[in-house]
């Protein structure tokens, strides 16, 4: 069966569109007729230097197939540079209906050697840029009474992950983000989800490769390229996806996977309320065997992509 997607002729703004996931949901988007802007500052890895060569590589990409695009070189992590972004989509095609929060960078370092320099740099481009960027798209989204946010997670938050507790707190808040997007603009038909990606890139390729086990990680790692994510956002951004929202999902190579979220998961009950000793003696061991173990992401996701 062949469903419409329902997306030509519509606009997207993907942020860290110059390479890695955004390149590939950018290309995606641009197959089913979509206008994009494609928007990078140019900075490596850690966030230094920038460049147009990143964000003129995929809009090269995209125009030589006939497709539609311009860059867009403003920073999602300030307030005013994000009003930007979504201001070219409007004056370039009139229009704007869907946003992929995808720029990143990392600071990975051990929290106990973790400067504020390097937290609140990544919470900059992730948490706050997603808010931004989103919250610049919404009074547009709200008139219009249509929209879809797609925002980029990680496991690292979800479930967890050594030397990233920058990274992995920016993208747990936008996995709250997310869902409260969905609630509060649910009424104006906007949706909002997120993908936990995997994919091996930029982002992927500071991952140390020094011992045995190390390597062998990274070559399985190298086999869930970036291209496997972009299905996932393109299907997220549709039509097809109307009644989808608030919602988080993975791509791990040929897997697809859909997650729970936190909701309680044992109680129990004293007529006279708790004191520290009771709740030592009584609720500890009645709920150990509830407790979610401390893992990392690679704990949870132990076997090999097929």
């Amino acid at each position: 069966m062949n469903i419409d997607l329902g997306l030509r002729d519509k606009v997207a703004v993907v942020t860290g569109a110059g390479g890695g996931i955004g390149r590939e949901i950018a290309l995606a988007l641009s197959r089913e007729g979509v206008s994009i802007v494609v928007n990078d500052i140019g900075v490596s890895l850690t966030g230094e230097g920038g460049s147009e060569s990143p964000a003129q590589e995929t809009v090269g990409l995209i125009t030589q197939k006939g497709g539609k695009a311009i860059i867009s070189n403003d920073s999602v992590s300030s307030w005013d540079s994000a009003q930007l972004i979504i201001k070219k989509a409007l004056d370039t095609y009139g229009r704007l209906d869907i946003v992929i929060n995808n720029a990143g960078i990392l600071r990975d370092t051990i929290f106990h050697k973790m400067e504020p320099s390097d937290w609140n740099d990544v919470i900059s481009v992730h948490l706050n840029g997603s808010f931004y960027v989103s919250r610049a798209a919404a009074p547009y989204f709200r008139e219009q009474s249509s929209g879809a946010y797609v925002h980029m997670t990680s496991t690292s938050g979800l479930i967890g992950n050594f030397g990233q507790a920058n990274y992995s707190a920016a993208k747990l808040g936008i996995a709250g983000l997310s869902k409260s997007i969905s609630l509060d603009m649910s009424r104006f038909n906007v949706r909002s989800n997120c993908i936990a990606p995997f994919a091996w890139s930029r982002m992927t390729n500071s991952i140390p490769s020094n011992t045995e086990a190390e390597k062998e990680r990274v070559e399985r790692l190298k086999k869930m390229t970036p291209e496997t994510n972009a299905p996932l956002a393109v299907f997220l951004a549709s039509e097809a996806a109307k009644n989808v929202s608030g919602q988080i999902f993975s791509v791990r190579l040929n897997e697809l996977f859909i997650y729970n979220q936190n909701r309680p998961v044992k109680s129990i009950h004293s007529e006279s309320g708790w004191t520290p000793q009771q709740i030592a003696e009584r609720a500890l061991p009645s709920f150990k065997n509830s407790m979610t173990p401390n893992e990392r992401s690679g704990d949870v996701f132990s076997w090999d992509p097929i």
